[in-house]
């Protein structure tokens, strides 16, 4: 067996490590896990974890939004991770994480970016000039040799591909494999599936909610609908949601069904418009605007979830509801982990991205 990259004198030794990393919450989702497993192996160690913002920008515009991420409520409430750097949104601010990072004075800094590592390389050696400095670094082709002196500055590097891709490894099993090489941390397939801890006071407001729409009294099941992600590649027409849930209740199951249709906060006119002219009863908008909490507290209430290939077809596996998740072929290795709970549509053709799945298909998967 080959030894840990970080040697374990120094994990035994140090009082900290900090972690590196872009993140959206499907990432998150799943490296939560993987965190959670180090820290319980190491419990000297306090873990930091820095968030960088890829779209950081000088646009002064763009920063309520960026500052804003959601993600950031979720790690807030993480008993594991004891610092978070979360202000990388504009240049200065990039700057003065760095310089507050340079003074915890790490003894061990991990770059997790697994988009331009040579970047998170470089970042992380600014951070800790004496310090062990590990990072991703895919075996360098033609077109990267001007990255080979960067990549020199780490101490160790890793893969982010897992020796064996034969058997088509789920994005879950790369990440376990990334902290076993690292740290010797063994996270067994049965603690991979995500899990979140819902604070009672968003319960409590889901609750609320549904009483507020008249759905607590409901007789049929309830359906949680989510057709946004960030590109429109895994997007589903708002459309063919109004088409689903007219399908849907020709069918005796789900005849008395009440539904909720997810929408992202630039996307809310845009479903309430066809929500009103579709005249659909038993169906509400709703969009977690105030807090990351509010979405998995109401994906809890529900009794399925249909779901494009984002944050929240990951995030009915944490709350035990069963999904059908609509995907796109390229990307496999993103479907969600929990087969027992869940069920897959995926686009035809390899080319074709999400919107060319019909509301049939995702009949016959529920059916």
């Amino acid at each position: 067996m080959n030894l840990p990259l970080i040697p374990a004198d120094l994990l035994k030794k140090s009082d900290k490590i900090l972690f590196i990393a872009h993140l959206a919450l499907g990432d998150y989702t799943y490296l939560q896990n993987c965190f959670q497993a180090f820290a319980r192996a190491y419990p000297h160690l306090q873990l930091h974890l820095w968030v960088d913002e890829v779209r950081r920008t000088s646009d002064a515009s763009q920063w309520p939004h960026l500052k804003k991420n959601v993600l950031y409520d979720w790690l807030a409430a993480c008993g594991f991770i004891a610092k978070v750097y979360d202000q990388n949104y504009s240049p200065a601010l990039f700057q003065a994480s760095i310089k507050e990072a340079r003074r915890e004075r790490y003894p061990i800094v991990v770059s997790l970016g697994t988009l331009r590592p040579h970047f998170y390389a470089d970042l992380a050696r600014d951070i800790s000039p004496g310090g062990f400095v590990v990072g991703l670094k895919k075996p360098l082709g033609l077109s990267d040799l001007h990255h080979y002196f960067t990549y020199r500055k780490l101490d160790a590097s890793l893969d982010p591909d897992v020796a064996d891709r034969s058997s088509a490894p789920h994005i879950s099993d790369v990440h376990a494999d990334w902290f076993r090489r690292l740290a010797g941390v063994d996270i067994p397939p049965a603690q991979r599936i995500p899990f979140v801890h819902i604070p009672e006071r968003f319960v409590e407001g889901a609750r609320a909610r549904l009483a507020e729409w008249g759905f607590d009294a409901r007789k049929g099941k309830l359906v949680f609908i989510n057709p946004f992600a960030k590109t429109r590649k895994r997007c589903w027409p708002v459309e063919r949601v109004a088409e689903l849930i007219t399908t849907m209740r020709a069918q005796p199951e789900w005849r008395d069904a009440c539904f909720i249709v997810n929408a992202v906060p630039q996307e809310v006119n845009n479903v309430r418009t066809m929500l009103a002219q579709r005249k659909l009863d038993r169906t509400e908008l709703f969009s977690a605007n105030e807090n990351f909490f509010q979405l998995p507290a109401m994906l809890a209430q529900c009794d399925l979830i249909v779901s494009v290939e984002t944050a929240v077809m990951h995030l009915a596996n944490a709350v035990g509801v069963p999904v059908v998740a609509l995907m796109r072929q390229k990307t496999p290795e993103w479907a969600p982990v929990d087969k027992a709970n869940s069920t897959v549509v995926t686009a035809h053709q390899r080319r074709d991205w999400v919107k060319a799945i019909p509301v049939q298909a995702v009949m016959h998967a529920l059916a």
